[in-house]
């Protein structure tokens, strides 16, 4: 089962992001400045050379701390696209994310792709998610959505009726297959462009590489000028 699904994400990724081609799904109600729409945005609410760190399918106690510990050393925030039954597992982790000041994300409860699902299957999908996350880290604020592999259909329009804008991504490193360090690190330092949301993941696997090339990473971008920013908050 963990095979096909790494097969079938990495199929859906590398096919083409929907957020990259600019997309926008559903039918947008009138919204005030900071109101969630039915885009799917994929870019940085600082723009010039900054970049947007955003993980996805944790929580995974291992490597999601050691993440986490990579991040504070370096002063970065990230966002945290947290699959619900994971956070039923490890509610501890989605604290500890919270109170170092990252954002949160849903990702869906059990991570299936919702490309054909109803807008009420979807709906109901979404309020449990928030509500695991919410159970771990009362009152918690979750801005975003993301599809499990990128495959949006009806969620994005949900999810802006539910307070939660759809997350997409310029650039996913493929490190659902881990490839070694050097080469997601390779796989960062060429593709990452000035005001990219980029995709990573904290769980679904072993991570060690993901976060051993963030950590090299993080530095290395800094001495370049670059600087580190959340998503824009609306599309």
């Amino acid at each position: 089962m963990v095979n096909r699904n790494r097969r079938r994400r990495r199929s859906r990724l590398l096919a083409l992001p929907l957020a990259a081609a600019g997309l926008v799904l559903g039918t947008a109600h009138p919204a005030l400045a900071d109101n969630p729409t039915p885009a799917v945005v994929d870019s940085t609410r600082s723009g010039g050379q900054s970049v947007s760190f955003t993980f996805d399918d944790g929580p995974n106690p291992a490597d999601t701390l050691r993440l986490l510990d990579v991040l504070r050393e370096h002063h970065v925030k990230a966002v945290f696209c947290l699959w619900g039954d994971h956070v039923r597992q490890y509610p501890e982790v989605v604290r500890q994310i919270a109170a170092d000041g990252h954002t949160l994300c849903n990702h869906s409860m059990h991570h299936d792709d919702m490309a054909t699902w109803s807008a009420e299957q979807i709906r109901a999908d979404l309020l449990e998610t928030s509500a695991a996350i919410r159970a771990a880290v009362p009152g918690a604020h979750i801005p975003y959505f993301r599809a499990p592999y990128g495959s949006w259909g009806a969620t994005p329009s949900v999810a802006a009726e539910l307070g939660m804008q759809a997350l997409g991504w310029r650039l996913a490193i493929g490190d659902w297959d881990p490839p070694g360090t050097a080469e997601l690190i390779r796989r960062l330092e060429e593709g990452i462009t000035p005001g990219a949301v980029v995709l990573m993941h904290d769980g679904g696997g072993d991570r060690s590489q993901t976060v051993d090339a963030v950590a090299s990473v993080i530095p290395a971008l800094r001495a370049e000028g670059w600087h580190f920013s959340l998503p824009t908050r609306r599309g």
